[in-house]
């Protein structure tokens, strides 16, 4: 049987548009451009990335790795027609992720899935990429973007990604000194980042029957401004913390409080003879949280296990540098609070 070439125009009323493809991407160096880090070669557009490691900088380096998507926040998102801040989103959730382990952000890889491409949200996306990964210090050197007819709903699309960087070997965070007795410090967030909107989507347009586009004076904006809040890059203060002369040592432990809250995540680092005893009222829970509570009759226990409660970051460390570590973070412009404290036991978290 010969095999036929089907052309493009037939491939277009198939719903995938080559050449629209084509275009957009013709335009990505540009974009990216600012994201760039010497140890980039080539450029953006080829089968894979190029990132030659300078590994004169490290003694021993090891790599660091992780993948995440943005959820249903999209949905939000595709609803108010506002696609940049989950860009940004995507690659501060990522950076946090490999920064509670030490390591600084190399380089990061996209893939957007969309039904049918469009181009405005293609562009906002990237632009949210890009400004993300620049403040980050982050090199964005590839990604796919993928036409998929039939896969997504009119207007809906997908958003994940990569992130690698690197530690030094001895400078990893890996909680092993962790001890009873350390203070744990929570760093504030701004707003439910990205995770929960399963549930607050239910709660405020099932339940509360809001609209995006309805103020509050709680919350001081509109619902819509409220869960589109950019989720916080917490890696300047953790890169601080490990370089300042008064808290260099101090930092036992992170865990970035995401998808599982306080239950699932800080017990992630924790050595097998530590529990993490958090202080209930100890901090200031945003507006939101407690609208989604009172609206969705949501108990104390699962609402600290689905969303951050104005927590986005929990540092662990030595009880004495306390208030060199918070001191720190204020420098960055973000909050802090003394949320709990290290004890002996198993280790999971108790909220008392």
């Amino acid at each position: 049987m010969n095999d036929r070439v089907i052309p493009e125009s037939a491939y277009t009323g198939a719903g995938v548009n080559i050449h629209l493809a084509d275009t957009l991407k013709a335009g990505l160096k540009a974009k990216v451009r600012k994201t760039q880090r010497p140890e980039v070669l080539g450029s953006i557009g080829g089968f894979g990335g190029l990132f030659a490691l300078d590994t004169k900088k490290y003694k021993r380096p090891v790599l660091v790795s992780s993948m995440d998507g943005v959820g249903t926040k999209l949905k939000i998102a595709v609803a108010l027609n506002k696609h940049d801040t989950v860009g940004q989103d995507l690659v501060n959730h990522c950076v946090n992720d490999i920064g509670v382990l030490g390591a600084e952000p190399l380089f990061f890889l996209d893939y957007i899935g969309m039904g049918k491409l469009a181009p405005r949200v293609f562009g906002q996306l990237i632009d949210g990429l890009a400004r993300a990964c620049a403040a980050a210090g982050c090199a964005l050197i590839g990604g796919e973007t993928a036409q998929m007819p039939g896969m997504y709903a009119p207007g809906d699309y997908d958003l994940v990604s990569t992130i690698v960087g690197v530690v030094e070997r001895n400078k990893i965070i890996d909680g092993s000194r962790i001890r009873p007795g350390d203070a744990i410090i929570g760093l504030a967030s701004t707003g439910l980042h990205t995770n929960g909107y399963s549930l607050a989507r239910q709660i405020l347009f099932a339940q509360m029957r809001v609209r995006l586009d309805d103020y509050h004076g709680a919350l001081g904006c509109t619902f819509g401004e409220e869960l589109l809040k950019v989720h916080r890059n917490y890696s300047p203060v953790i890169r601080a913390l490990l370089h300042s002369n008064r808290s260099h040592g101090a930092l036992h432990g992170a865990a970035h409080i995401t998808g599982g809250g306080f239950y699932d995540n800080i017990p992630r680092v924790l050595p097998k003879n530590c529990r993490a005893v958090i202080w209930d009222g100890s901090w200031d829970v945003p507006p939101i949280f407690t609208l989604l509570q009172g609206g969705g009759g949501v108990a104390d226990e699962e609402m600290h296990r689905v969303f951050n409660m104005g927590i986005g970051m929990v540092l662990i460390v030595d009880a004495k540098s306390t208030s060199a570590v918070q001191k720190v973070a204020a420098r960055d412009g973000v909050k802090s609070f003394v949320i709990g404290e290290i004890r002996k036991g198993t280790p999971v978290v108790v909220i008392e």
